[in-house]
């Protein structure tokens, strides 16, 4: 399903440049963690929580204390809410029949500041934060033995997989039974790794193995289309698959896996 998203498109400069290559390809990177050290910087404003209702999806998060918090709809308008004073705000997103994505910003004072990539939010709920060369970030707690969550690649087969696990653990990817990359599990519970070898498009089987036992998914990829305005989200057995624009101009693909596929 194509969407026109003229506010989006409008935020989608704001994104991390610096994420693509020359080409308008992901650089695919592993993830580091954001610090308040840098002089002037201010942590973006990010969701924790996301409860499915009648009446829609709550959103919460944290920002700045006393930041106004944007939620930009695909269909160009906005929720906004205020951040207490330690920084916790809620916003309804309203119910949906198919994924959407939204952006989210927060402004302090005359500073705006651009959470990175978009929310994706799914009709039953789930949110997973899409990130321009990087792996996607799933709403979901820490699971006892590891979970694939999520998978994200280009035109070039470089892809990274994304989910949770124990705490402080580590984990080894096998792509076709054959060893494709690891990573320790951050203190949130989660992973997210760029695979040491491209993927072909045809189907894969993606095992991840680590304390608590091991979570293998069957994937069939194949070339990222091009949405044809922001994002095209498209609804597959057993997972949803997002094709979006990067900063640069390329697109890459994400795929969420449902719940039943991603613990079985």
């Amino acid at each position: 399903m194509s969407v026109r998203l003229s506010v989006l498109a409008a935020l989608l400069p704001l994104l991390t440049v610096a994420a693509c290559d020359d080409g308008g390809r992901p650089a695919w990177k592993a993830e580091t963690a954001k610090t308040d050290v840098v002089a002037g910087y201010v942590k973006p404003p990010s969701v924790l929580a996301a409860r499915s209702g009648r009446g829609g999806t709550a959103l919460a998060g944290l920002a700045t204390p006393g930041a106004r918090v944007l939620l930009v709809a695909p269909d160009g308008g906005q929720t906004e809410a205020r951040a207490d004073d330690k920084g916790a705000w809620m916003i309804m997103a309203p119910p949906t029949a198919t994924l959407r994505l939204y952006g989210l910003a927060m402004t302090v004072g005359e500073r705006s500041v651009q959470a990175e990539g978009f929310l994706a939010l799914t009709p039953d709920g789930r949110l997973a934060q899409l990130r321009p060369g990087a792996g996607a970030l799933v709403l979901s707690p820490a699971s006892r033995r590891p979970r694939i969550l999520a998978l994200d690649f280009d035109r070039d087969g470089a892809a990274m997989v994304s989910g949770v696990g124990t705490i402080s653990a580590e984990v080894g990817l096998r792509l076709d039974r054959t060893a494709a990359g690891g990573s320790m599990i951050d203190r949130q519970g989660r992973f997210s790794f760029a695979l040491s070898r491209p993927m072909s498009q045809a189907a894969h089987d993606l095992e991840i193995s680590g304390e608590g036992g091991e979570d293998t998914v069957t994937v069939t990829t194949s070339q990222p289309t091009d949405p044809g305005d922001l994002y095209r989200a498209s609804r597959l057995a057993g997972a949803w698959r997002i094709d979006w624009r990067t900063p640069g101009g390329g697109v890459q693909s994400t795929l969420l896996f449902d719940p039943v596929t991603a613990a079985r």
